[in-house]
């Protein structure tokens, strides 16, 4: 998995939570919220929901790591990456 790490002008640190990353948190106010919601669907598929992100429903997807990776994907082009 690509860690993306990002760091506002105003030095508010962003990055999808890891514990590798953990030591991160030690650096002021630490706050962890939902960026998504990876379930499964009533015919045994996988969706990614990335409403509380600002975006839409990925998906479906046969496994769960599918819909996993799909999650990290959009966040890290779409919440992460500098534009």
């Amino acid at each position: 998995m690509q860690i993306i790490i990002n760091i506002s002008r105003e030095g508010i640190i962003s990055f999808l939570y890891d514990d590798r990353l953990r030591g991160l948190m030690k650096n002021g106010d630490a706050k962890i919220t939902r960026a998504s919601h990876v379930e499964a669907t009533a015919d045994n598929q996988w969706n990614a929901d990335m409403a509380p992100s600002g975006g839409g429903v990925l998906g479906p997807f046969k496994t769960r790591q599918e819909a996993l990776d799909a999650e990290v994907e959009w966040l890290n082009d779409n919440v992460l990456t500098a534009k």
